[in-house]
């Protein structure tokens, strides 16, 4: 034999009936029943519709929002149509955040999970895709950024992270008696408008290199750079010519001389 049902339900299910009736037909704000002392309140919302059910004779209270049927989704998948924009307009603040998405895009599942890219994956990055972003940056830079070009000046630097970063400007001069670099902070301190003097050339794109240079050693060294590409910089052009000489040995010595005492601690 079935139960009988409480009547405080049979009371909620009147309640309801009344409320439906009265949502088709009419407007209304808020239904009261004086049998059970509830009041059944109404609340449109944007996307959803909020009934609250609470007592008069209680603090407590019954909240039931409904499900929206209706989901908005922003792509923001990170395109080469989209970092051509950036570099077109000189935002290369933005342009810099694409690329790192990019690289995290193009470099695999596993990078878009961990949200950075590890310098075994840069195998997995097309040497068509590495090219048309190296192409972009020169494009929109007057050549002076881009992957080649500071995969060139990395060569110029023997290969040396420390010299490098001085030469790209990741590092700055300090201000004291003995002459001494430390690393730039980001994202303040790096140089993201484009003019005749500054910022150096290789500037950008940026490489976070906090977990070691692999990462960047691996996008130099992708096939995808293994041909050189544009000629030399007027500024190296004017170096060879002033290169060779006594005096030009002591300036070399001297220099790697101040960059023993630099800690490689990428940290930018």
């Amino acid at each position: 034999m079935p139960y009988p049902m409480p009547m405080a339900t049979t009371s909620l299910q009147a309640l309801r009936q009344t409320f439906l009736h009265r949502h088709n037909h009419q407007p209304f704000t808020t239904i009261y029943n004086p049998e059970t002392k509830l009041t059944f309140q109404f609340k449109p919302g944007k996307s959803s519709t909020k009934y609250v059910l609470f007592s008069n004779l209680s603090s407590s209270s019954l909240t039931t929002t409904p499900t929206s049927t209706t989901a908005t989704t922003t792509s923001t998948t990170p395109s080469l149509d989209l970092l051509e924009r950036h570099l077109s307009s000189e935002n290369y603040r933005q342009a810099d955040e694409v690329t790192r998405r990019l690289l995290i895009d193009l470099a695999g599942e596993a990078a878009q999970k961990r949200g950075y890219v590890f310098f075994t994956e840069v195998q997995f990055i097309s040497s068509d895709d590495l090219r048309e972003i190296d192409r972009l940056w020169r494009m929109y830079s007057r050549g002076r950024f881009g992957y080649s070009v500071q995969k060139r000046l990395w060569e110029k630097s023997r290969r040396d992270f420390t010299r490098f970063f001085i030469r790209v400007g990741w590092m700055k001069k300090l201000d004291t008696e003995v002459e001494q670099y430390n690393y730039r902070a980001f994202p303040d301190e790096f140089v993201w408008e484009l003019k005749d003097d500054t910022p150096p050339e290789g500037h950008l794109p940026l490489t976070n290199a906090l977990r070691g240079t692999q990462l960047l050693t691996c996008i130099f060294m992708h096939p995808a750079f293994d041909e050189a590409e544009g000629a030399e910089s007027d500024e190296e052009v004017r170096e060879k010519k002033s290169e060779g000489g006594e005096q030009k040995g002591v300036e070399k010595a001297n220099e790697r001389q101040k960059l023993l005492d630099f800690k490689p601690d990428y940290s930018f």
